[in-house]
């Protein structure tokens, strides 16, 4: 299987990616690499749904990559993300074994696949402070009137991307930036689709899972362990919801139920953000997340190896 291109599987929140790339893997010596923004952290397990035991498959541990390679509350961020992919799929390479990039941050598994060389811009806290005051409705404006050669390129779906892209984009107003020639990436992009209702079902359940399994201790760890409320809120989702029931700011029912209703909208932001990639030229082939998942396997197999299947 040593020919294959980098294998992409994609998908919303809840939607089977993990185990898929995992049965996968342990049929054709893949590895895995994370394409999770909060996967990277140490410590942060349930809320990120790390699901580790999903990689062993037959009592065969399958590899993986990006997972708790740093500390909670240390910043990461996608240019470290393009850096951290490159070292890890050279190295899968050299070991003859296929990679399969697997995720549900569109951004993250974007930046590799476009090569988004506008990453490496560095920070302007000057300019962050300034943009700190502005609402999101007054962001998207000052971007949309900021015109470069990123603005066609920019994630602004939460607000932390939206400062972010202001600020590249400022940037290249005053600088020059010299980008070198991509290099030839082979890959094939396979995008689990579930029904909504489906999906809004799997998401109420797995959350109320994770309550039922450590979530809110985990949190409460973390805090105990030096990390600030607002570190953990910053990380959103599960961790924003859960700092506010710990630190008295929403009673227990509020928070599963907005957390509950966040998830459900960061799902659909997620498929708005891989329809764009699509816009943006990228083919993804999508596949019912409701089939047998052998059934997956094979049509990933037959898609990628046809003379073999």
């Amino acid at each position: 299987m040593t020919n294959a291109p980098l294998i992409v599987i994609l998908g919303p929140t809840a939607c089977g990616k993990t185990r898929l790339a995992t049965q996968l893997a342990a049929q054709i010596e893949g590895e895995i690499i994370s394409a999770d923004s909060r996967q990277v952290y140490r410590r942060m397990n349930i809320g990120t749904g790390k699901d580790l035991d999903e990689y062993v498959v037959d009592g065969k541990s399958i590899p993986y990559h990006l997972i708790d390679i740093c500390d909670a509350g240390e910043a990461y961020h996608v240019h470290r993300f393009q850096v951290d992919f490159q070292a890890a799929f050279s190295d899968i390479q050299s070991r003859r074994h296929t990679p399969i990039l697997c995720g549900g941050t569109g951004l993250y598994i974007e930046s590799v696949l476009k090569q988004y060389q506008f990453t490496s811009i560095p920070v302007d806290e000057t300019l962050r402070q300034q943009l700190e005051t502005l609402s999101d409705e007054a962001l998207l404006t000052r971007f949309n009137t900021t015109s470069s050669a990123y603005s066609s390129l920019a994630d602004t779906s939460t607000r932390k991307r939206l400062v972010r892209a202001i600020e590249i984009a400022t940037y290249l107003q005053t600088h020059s930036f010299e980008t070198a020639p991509p290099t030839p990436l082979h890959y094939q992009i396979f995008g689990l689709d579930l029904p909504v209702e489906e999906r809004r079902t799997r998401i109420t359940r797995r959350l109320h899972q994770r309550l039922q399994n450590g979530m809110i201790d985990e949190v409460q760890a973390l805090l105990h362990q030096g990390l600030t409320p607002e570190q953990l809120i910053y990380y959103g989702l599960e961790y924003k919801f859960m700092t506010e029931y710990l630190t008295g700011v929403l009673t227990y029912d509020t928070m599963v139920e907005r957390l509950n209703v966040a998830i459900h909208q960061f799902a659909k932001r997620q498929m708005t953000f891989f329809r764009k990639m699509e816009r943006n030229g990228l083919t993804i082939h999508w596949l019912d997340a409701l089939a047998p998942i052998d059934q997956l396997v094979a049509t990933i197999k037959t898609s990628l190896f046809p003379k073999l299947s």
